[in-house]
Order: structure tokens, then C-alpha cells, then sequence
């Protein structure tokens, strides 16, 4: 029996979304490493922060990191819930940024995050003299392993 086009078509089609859903299987299943702050900061300097971190956020992703995300806090008081806020012992005038970013690996991290630091754009960011918009020893960060990846 002879195809006609539409059934060459979607035949086309049903291929492609199989090798899209194993391509998708594959980057799923591969290890990644994600770096995850929290940070309490004046409500009156989030733009700033805004800035600072678009910036720092174009140089990792520049620099190899996979994702980067910044996020402010908005539905932080949970009945029976322990809140960002207290967790990062914030005052009245201050919310929490929750920020975190991903990387293929713990190494790839590493080299990322030297080569980040060592990048003349971050060195004139962190030597410009000007106050941060944030306390960095009230920071709280760390680097995680991936557990579940959907």
C-alpha cells in the first residue's frame, strides 16, 4: 500500500517526537548541581539588588552555569510553617531573596563559579567601593546535589 503525504507526515511527526522524548530523557536523567542562597535584604534596596544580580546573572550563565534564578519574597507567612523571614531573621523593613543556580556538575561548578570570580566585570562589582545592597554574612548558602529531576 502506497503512503500518501499526510500519512508521510504525521509518521515524520510521530519520529521526531520520539527522539525529542528520548533527547529529554537523557538531559533529565544527567546529574546536576544547584547552588541555592537565601538572603535577607531591605525591602528598599531590591531594586538595586536587581541590578547587581542581572548583571552577575548574564556573567555565570556567560560563564557556563545552565540556569539562574533570582527571587523575591511574596507568600512567606504559612500557618504552621516556619517562615523565610524568621529562618533568615528578618526585621519589619526587609524580605528574602531565594535565589539559586544550576550547573551540570559539583566540577563544572567549581570551574564556573573560579572563573566567575576571577572575571574583571564581578571584580569591579565587588571593589567598587559602594555599599551592597545586601549583608553578605547574613547570607546563608550552600550547594546541593540533585535528589529528584522532573
Amino acid at each position: 500500500m502506497e503512503k500518501n503525504a499526510s500519512d508521510l507526515y504525521h509518521q515524520d511527526i510521530t519520529q521526531r517526537r520520539k527522539r525529542e522524548k528520548k533527547g529529554r530523557k537523557s538531559m533529565e536523567s544527567m546529574e546536576r548541581y544547584v547552588d541555592g542562597f537565601l538572603i535577607p535584604i531591605a525591602k528598599d534596596k531590591v531594586n538595586e539588588y536587581r541590578e547587581m544580580s542581572q548583571k552577575a546573572g548574564e556573567i555565570w550563565k556567560e560563564l557556563g552555569a545552565l540556569e539562574y534564578y533570582e527571587c523575591i519574597g511574596d507568600d512567606l507567612d504559612i500557618e504552621g510553617m516556619l517562615s523565610f523571614k524568621k529562618v533568615a531573621d528578618t526585621s519589619k523593613e526587609e524580605t528574602v531573596i531565594f535565589s539559586w543556580i544550576v550547573f551540570e556538575s559539583r566540577e563544572q561548578r567549581d570551574r564556573v563559579n573560579e572563573a566567575v570570580m576571577n572575571d574583571p566585570r564581578i571584580k569591579e562589582m565587588m571593589e567598587s567601593g559602594s555599599e551592597p545592597p545586601f549583608d553578605y554574612r547574613r547570607m546563608a548558602y550552600g550547594g546541593f546535589k540533585t535528589l529528584v529531576n522532573l
